[in-house]
């Protein structure tokens, strides 16, 4: 298996390690549901070096971007980042992506581990086709850990970084933390106050423990992917592999505010506004237990109508323990997409009643800029 960076911190911080997409990773240091509420309460430490890190930079990397992923790059200005996706001719979706405009002429992407070899390989073989842009990916030479949770800011302030009372949601800073150059942006996965640390790979432990020590005295612990997982799930962010793949469209996934059809020519575009015009046959949707039980990955999605046939299957599911009841997501037939519908739920054997609600499931408090 492959290891980032970090994995001498994770054994030292007896962090329970398993096969994640073929990285060695912390599942959890002191539990799953005790780190999901040092998150939503406090703070919480996150090693994402396993995630690929991709530059595209020269004069034609504006371009090139255009062409291979779905949203508009030409409105990110420099400092700016935003969500997107990178799809196949059909409109199947390779990955979904974070770029990043870094500099006037160069901009950082952020994949998934799992898909990291496929879509290096993908934009290697479309840039060669392109004028005045380079692709390198820095997946082994740059780490990146992310800190999340209410008193995220004050920790990375109190760590010396002092700049971060301007930063707004998606937006990006170079700066000097713990004695080392490092992009921080602020972006995450959890649905909280955040921030996502890029640099050097030789100075990710010294960060990392440093970090540790200035954020103890205001809760923040080490997190693993399991309550990462499940702070995501109530966000309804997706997750490549299990709600979305080259199989599904970002129209099927409620995805659809990541394609800018009026932007012009992207791989894809042709397919996708086909689909948009006849409509998508299934819609990915989000669910809330009526009585207690935890939905699964795998798990049939019945019509609530006898004789109660399947008529999809849940892609993430969990108990919240911020809203005390079994959520999850799945794909429906349009009919049973809207708000309010009731559709069941086959935990292993027994149907329970589910209803359809608008995501996410959770929402931060607010206050937060």
């Amino acid at each position: 298996m492959q290891q980032t960076p970090l994995i001498d911190a994770h054994r030292k911080a007896q962090g329970k390690l398993v096969d994640f997409a073929g990285w060695e990773m912390p599942i959890q240091y002191s539990g799953v549901v005790d780190e999901y509420h040092s998150v939503r309460r406090h703070a919480g430490l996150f090693d994402v070096s396993h995630m690929g890190r991709i530059s595209v930079s020269g004069p034609g990397a504006l371009a090139f971007l255009q062409r291979v992923t779905t949203n508009d790059v030409s409105k990110l200005s420099v400092r700016q980042s935003h969500y997107s996706m990178i799809c196949a001719p059909n409109g199947g979706i390779k990955d979904d992506i974070f770029v990043y405009h870094v500099k006037p002429y160069e901009f950082l992407v952020c994949v998934n581990a799992s898909n990291r070899e496929k879509i290096v390989a993908w934009l290697y073989e479309k840039v060669a086709q392109a004028q005045s842009c380079k692709v390198q990916d820095h997946s082994s030479t740059l780490a990146q850990i992310a800190i999340q949770g209410p008193a995220s800011r004050d920790i990375l302030t109190t760590a010396g970084l002092a700049e971060l009372a301007t930063l707004k949601v998606r937006q990006c800073l170079d700066a000097t933390l713990c004695d080392r150059s490092v992009l921080v942006t602020r972006t995450g996965y959890t649905g909280e106050l955040g921030y996502e640390l890029y640099l050097p790979a030789a100075g990710a432990a010294d960060m990392w423990h440093r970090l540790l020590e200035a954020g103890r005295p205001l809760g923040l612990k080490p997190t693993g992917l399991g309550a990462r997982d499940l702070l995501r799930l109530e966000m309804a962010y997706l997750l490549y592999g299990n709600d979305m793949n080259e199989e599904t469209t970002p129209l099927e996934a409620g995805a659809e505010w990541v394609v800018k059809f009026d932007k012009g020519e992207f791989i894809g575009r042709a397919d996708l506004l086909a689909q948009q015009s006849r409509g998508a046959s299934r819609r990915l949707v989000a669910f809330e237990l009526v009585e207690k039980a935890v939905p699964r990955h795998g798990f049939k999605i019945l019509s609530h109508q006898a004789p109660h046939a399947e008529i999809g299957e849940v892609t993430s599911g969990n108990f919240s323990p911020i809203l005390q009841k079994g959520i999850g997501m799945g794909y429906v037939p349009p009919a049973a997409s809207q708000p309010g519908a009731v559709i069941l739920i086959d935990i292993r054997g027994k149907s329970c009643p589910a209803v359809v609600v608008k995501p996410p499931f959770y929402n931060r408090p607010a206050g937060i800029p």
